[in-house]
């Protein structure tokens, strides 16, 4: 951490001098965040037209930090003492689609999509990782670790990998799509897969992080949140700082959605954007504490869950950064919903047939988006950005058994969504070797 940042925590407000290897308050045990001085000193910052110059000049540069979508803007990140020892794979950068079947399927006049699952290991998570496990390797950590349900391992191992470290993964038994998993181990992570969930793999690691020099990786390290942040920077300046209506995330730990909530807070307060757009958070029904803690509570509360979701990227039921994902929802007004594991399916479903594949918990943001529609919080004519947080690729297995019907085998969805179900669904069709064969069912879809 440089001079002009310090760590505060979120509860008591108390700064912290000294770190828990848990990355919590000392005093009350909330969770803790970057605030830069510089943001409460204008006169140490150059102007917000000044910043975005720099930034766009940065692209043309071959320097390794200027190479990365989160590094680029490291004026916002005053976390590292040296930017050229960063540990980057050229992370961020990700691109901005168009989604017009999805527009229509969701009944809006435009949508957009910031595609975050192009990172170099298909994730989203790459945005974080390289700050923290930057500030670890500064710190001259050997080992990192991390309890994952699939991506932030895959993204962890490769940082590490790259930087020279060992990394340490615990993941829940039977409960991770393979394609994340053949990642972990590619890079060469001591990989333990528990009999638990990801919050009994959480406990564990809380109790290994306390017994033996290792550096923690989950969203509830600070440095996570600073890197992850900058996909809302990224997304500003591909708009041309235009701000969107509405910005929808899905959520999981619900990390991503409280960084990208602080990305949006402090270019307010640097006069990089003059207003806020809403922040909507989408869970999956079987997985919704933030939706419960919202709706039972007010948000004064978390009211943890078990866990249950097709969409493993999101299946997280004791989500850590919940106070941080109520303060952004406060703050931007945003919206908290769930969706079905069958409003999830034709959703991807439909993101697809745009040519953008995502994983499962990315497409909760359409199905989330029909929801907001459908009550009026999203007006059709509004500007609305989606956020894919996850390679299609992560989660092959979950496609193959959608298109062969095989999905959601027992659950009733209804006759409506059972229907969209089928109009969606694509099976390979097996033939015998003619020419024949092949033209009789091509002029049958003709």
């Amino acid at each position: 951490m440089t001079e002009t940042a310090r760590l505060v925590c979120i509860g008591c407000g108390q700064e912290q001098s000294e770190l828990a290897a848990d990355f919590r308050c000392t005093n009350c045990r909330d969770l803790l965040e970057v605030n830069c001085r510089v943001f409460d000193d204008r006169r140490d910052l150059e102007s917000g037209g000044n910043l975005k110059a720099l930034w766009v000049r940065r692209r043309t540069s071959l320097a390794p930090a200027d190479l990365s979508g989160v590094w680029r803007f490291r004026e916002l990140l005053p976390i590292v003492a040296r930017i050229d020892e960063v540990v980057t794979l050229h992370e961020g950068n990700t691109p901005i689609y168009e989604l017009p079947r999805s527009a229509r399927s969701a009944g809006v006049n435009g949508l957009l999509a910031k595609h975050q699952g192009m990172n170099p290991t298909g994730s989203f998570k790459d945005t974080g990782m390289t700050a923290a496990l930057s500030v670890a390797r500064e710190k001259g950590f050997r080992w990192v670790a991390c309890a994952s349900t699939g991506n932030t391992s895959a993204s962890m191992a490769a940082y590490a990998a790259r930087a020279g470290m060992r990394s340490l993964v615990l993941i829940p038994e039977g409960k991770i799509a393979w394609g994340k998993l053949a990642q972990s181990l590619e890079y060469g992570a001591l990989t333990c897969q528990l009999r638990a969930d990801f919050d009994g793999c959480m406990r564990v690691l809380g109790e290994v992080i306390h017994r033996y020099p290792i550096y923690l990786l989950n969203s509830v390290n600070p440095y996570r949140i600073e890197g992850q942040k900058t996909a809302a920077v990224e997304l500003m300046e591909q708009l041309e700082w235009r701000v969107p209506d509405h910005i929808v995330a899905p959520g999981g730990n619900l990390g991503n959605s409280s960084a990208l909530g602080k990305g949006l807070l402090e270019m307010v307060k640097l006069g990089l954007i003059e207003r806020l757009p809403r922040l909507h958070v989408i869970q999956a029904e079987g997985a919704n504490a933030l939706v419960r803690t919202v709706r039972e509570t007010g948000g004064k509360r978390l009211i943890s869950v078990a866990a249950e979701t097709m969409a493993t990227a999101i299946r997280i039921g004791n989500p850590a950064s919940w106070k941080k994902a109520v303060r952004v929802l406060e703050a931007t007004c945003g919206m908290v919903e769930q969706v079905s594991e069958a409003e999830i399916a034709i959703a991807k479903a439909e993101i697809g047939e745009d040519g953008i594949g995502c994983e499962p918990a990315s497409a909760a943001t359409l199905a989330g988006l029909k929801k907001l529609v459908a009550q009026g919080h999203v007006k059709p004519d509004e500007k609305t950005v989606l956020i894919l947080t996850g390679h299609v690729l992560k989660d092959p297995e979950y496609t193959f058994k959608f298109h062969q019907g095989s999905l959601l085998e027992g659950e009733d969805s209804g006759r409506k969504l059972e229907r969209e179900l089928r109009q969606h669904q694509r099976a390979p069709v097996v033939l015998d070797a003619k020419a024949d064969e092949v033209l009789r069912v091509l002029e049958s879809n003709s």
